[in-house]
């Protein structure tokens, strides 16, 4: 087999969705890397990693732009993956989305196969199109830590009772991205709960913190007993995922009166009342938003 048709196998492989195929298209050392992979991987591993993006985007096809020989065994090609998401992406529910991505691949081939990949594009490209948020900032600076968060509300009006704290610290970054995927699940499960009003959650390093609101102080202990949380939970307590952690409740001590920008006058009205007219110039209020 020639090196373009080795190629080509490979990339056939890719097309048809088989795992098995792509690795037999490589030699008994073969790897793959692209911006993605950490690295060049092999193996189960590959396997692993091409598995996970087709459960993401079971469609997903390489279209070819451009393939030749760049020297003695070496080969370069020039593609367009195209895919719909329907599958969860990065432990996200699916966007049904569709994404467009073009990239090239290097590869070394020996006695008929490809011995190494090594792929080239743009790692912001489909995190993009899916409407993911691509934040680049420094893990630390001096005391200051930086991660990332994300809120869940309900939508609901009502101020506040109680508040749920879970607090824990990942083993490792394969058990943060674990207690990511079951902190998803139990807030797809806290917006079916009666009592819940919203909730947000912060990662830093291997810090993981979800601060959760109630409109009484029994509504959280349905959370801690069953569903998603409850197995994370598990997990922090026989020390799979975690190193340290607490779940509480806190009860509200204080809440200062509500302050609300007027848009024609600017001023700030204090405790606005339901008609949520300005105090100063009689303008319409803007509408209240969720405490949390």
């Amino acid at each position: 087999m020639s090196d373009l048709e080795a190629v080509r196998t490979y990339f056939s492989a890719w097309n048809q969705r088989n795992a098995d195929a792509i690795l037999a298209s490589l030699t008994d050392d073969g790897s793959y890397e692209d911006p993605g992979t950490g690295g060049p991987i092999s193996g189960a591993e590959l396997k692993a990693y091409v598995e996970q993006l087709w459960a993401a985007f079971p469609d997903l096809q390489f279209e070819e732009r451009s393939l030749g020989s760049i020297g003695p065994d070496r080969a370069a090609a020039e593609w367009v993956m195209l895919g719909t998401n329907t599958g969860s992406f990065r432990g996200l529910p699916p966007t049904q989305k569709s994404v467009r991505a073009e990239g090239s691949d290097f590869f070394t081939l020996r006695d008929g196969k490809v011995a190494t990949v090594k792929g080239y594009f743009n790692a912001g490209d489909v995190p993009t199109q899916l409407g993911l948020n691509i934040v680049v900032q420094p893990s630390q600076i001096g005391p200051f830590k930086f991660g990332v968060s994300t809120e869940v509300q309900t939508g609901r009006l009502d101020e506040p009772v109680a508040f749920s704290i879970t607090t824990l610290h990942a083993r490792d970054e394969d058990c943060v991205q674990k207690v990511r995927e079951g902190s998803r699940a139990s807030l797809i499960d806290m917006l079916k709960m009666d009592g819940f009003i919203g909730a947000t959650t912060a990662v830093i390093g291997h810090r993981m913190v979800t601060i959760s609101a109630w409109d009484s102080l029994d509504a959280p202990r349905r959370v801690m007993r069953e569903g998603a949380h409850a197995e994370v939970q598990k997990g922090m307590y026989d020390g799979s995922l975690a190193t340290h952690g607490f779940t509480s409740v806190w009860a509200k001590a204080r809440m200062n009166p509500v302050m609300v920008r007027c848009n024609s006058c600017g001023k700030m009205n204090r405790d606005p009342d339901e008609v949520r007219q300005c105090k100063n110039c009689g303008a319409t209020l803007p509408d209240a938003v969720p405490f949390w």
